[in-house]
């Protein structure tokens, strides 16, 4: 077995590490009197399913009334690391993969090993609220003990797709098309350009927002890029317990945590490819994050799930930056006759190539868009950005939409399947310009593509993704050659 060990040396081009080195945390639960070999065999098994030795192990954690068990806390000594606890209340609220009546009858938590294994040293989450954890090992059960393995290290939530570029990488990275401007498009930005000593005005831009999505006009705020309107919503409203529905776009996360609002994640699970309860929203968040589709998980939730999100005092914001490549925008909100207590965050950045211009909208009724209104800085949105919307959502522009939509979605299918045919996990019934996938044999797969010339987005600094996850851009299939080539040399067959 090897040792955990720290991350390798990543190349000064490939964007920041993440922010700590992993802890690899061994839940355990014990019998009464359970000896310190019985443990330390356990473990072993467990550590021997990772191919992992001892060394790797970083922390024991347990339930309270099992922090002196003298076979722990001699294994504890014997691996130089600490033996943490937690009280069975805590332990109880930690969702568990393999829970136990019997367990949880005794101690009052289902599953103490893995619930521990989770939690890791108290305070550690907490106090980083950045932190991720992954099962990597669950319930493994002796006759008197119990162990689980989980790994937690921290994320960076400002990473994101364009900092995986570099010299002389193939950029699959970075979900913006590749398509040419238009010259609908590129002329109207030009033209603005030579009005820069005007101050920007927003009335047509906005109006042809209200008549693209059919709403008023006093419904729709033009903001710089997707990013600004969850500052502005963030900003906007008194702070108070938000809810962020993850894997998605972390920076709805940042812009909250900086506007002082506490923060509860809810993470969706992989094996049914990230799909929304909306039961597991708790009823006293004040405001709801979600993306639709989401990136990068590329589920789409259902209209109604959205809908059923909603309640009296609480904000429900949908990220619909990417369902302008869904062809027809199933599940859309944006033309939702009541829009109360919703805001839909819009963005013009990936179907059109415009990151480096910033445009977006938000819609919503008409009193959310005007506290987001109230905070945003006067003249925010450039008066080429302005042009650009009028013209990407003006009726003109549809057809242009549409085809783009339906070539995305087809090229989405050729990679997916490629993919699939080499062995990765791929979600079935995905959407948007990215595929998120993983091999289960090749876990470490973003540093050998860069040293093949390929950047991949990293996906674990999305919370509820672990190392392994990577995001893939979608490309015309010649673009697409060179990465299933590399994908094929790493033994991705």
């Amino acid at each position: 077995m090897r040792g955990f060990g720290p991350r390798p040396r990543r190349p000064a081009d490939a964007g920041p590490a993440l922010t700590a080195e992993p802890m690899l945390v061994a839940g355990m639960g014990a019998s009464f009197g359970v000896s310190v070999e019985e443990v330390r065999a356990l473990l072993g098994i467990a550590l021997d399913q990772l191919g992992l030795d001892f060394s790797a192990v970083t922390a024991i954690a347990t339930v309270d009334s099992k922090a002196r068990e003298q076979g722990l806390v001699e294994l504890a000594a014997e691996l130089g690391v600490p033996l943490a606890s937690h009280s069975a209340p805590a332990l109880a609220k930690v969702p568990v993969p393999h829970p136990s009546p019997v367990v949880e009858a005794a101690l009052a938590t289902p599953s103490v090993a893995e619930a521990a294994a989770l939690l890791g040293l108290p305070g550690w989450r907490t106090g980083n609220p950045a932190a991720a954890v992954e099962l990597l090992v669950g319930k493994t059960a002796s006759p008197r003990a119990t162990v689980a393995i989980a790994r937690h290290w921290l994320v960076d939530l400002r990473h994101h797709g364009d900092a995986e570029l570099g010299q002389e990488l193939l950029d699959f990275a970075v979900n913006v098309s590749a398509e040419p401007m238009p010259a609908w498009l590129s002329e109207p930005i030009t033209a603005a350009c030579g009005q820069l000593g005007r101050y920007p005005d927003s009335r047509a831009a906005t109006a042809a927002a209200a008549a693209r999505h059919r709403r008023p006009a006093d419904q729709v705020l033009l903001t710089a890029g997707a990013a600004e309107a969850f500052t502005l919503l963030a900003q906007g409203f008194p702070p108070g317990l938000a809810v962020i529905v993850h894997p998605q776009f972390t920076e709805p996360e940042v812009a909250l945590r900086a506007a002082g609002w506490r923060i509860e994640r809810v993470l969706l699970d992989s094996s049914d490819w990230f799909c929304l309860d909306p039961a597991r929203i708790p009823d006293e968040a004040r405001l709801v994050v979600i993306g639709n589709p989401t990136n990068p998980t590329g589920t789409l939730h259902p209209r109604q799930a959205l809908l059923a999100l909603r309640r009296p005092g609480r904000l429900v914001v949908v990220d619909e930056a990417f369902l302008d490549s869904v062809p027809g925008e199933p599940e859309s909100l944006a033309e939702q006759e009541d829009l109360s207590g919703i805001v839909v965050v819009r963005s013009l950045t990936k179907t059109w190539a415009l990151a480096g211009l910033r445009i977006g909208y938000l819609l919503g009724d008409a009193d959310a868009i005007a506290a987001a209104a109230a905070v945003q800085p006067h003249w925010s949105v450039s008066t080429p950005a302005l042009a650009a919307a009028e013209a990407c959502l003006s009726p003109a522009a549809q057809p242009e939409a549409r085809r783009r939509a339906t070539e995305v979605t087809a090229r989405r299918h050729a990679l997916a399947a490629e993919l699939a045919r080499r062995g990765f996990d791929v979600h079935p019934r995905g959407v948007g310009p990215f595929v998120l996938t993983r091999h289960p044999a090749l876990t470490a797969l973003h540093p050998p593509l860069r040293a093949l010339g390929i950047a991949v987005r990293r996906a674990d600094t999305f919370p509820g993704l672990g190392p392994g996850w990577i995001r893939i851009a979608v490309r015309d299939e010649a673009a697409t050659e060179p990465l299933l080539a590399a994908l094929d040399r790493l033994g991705a067959r």
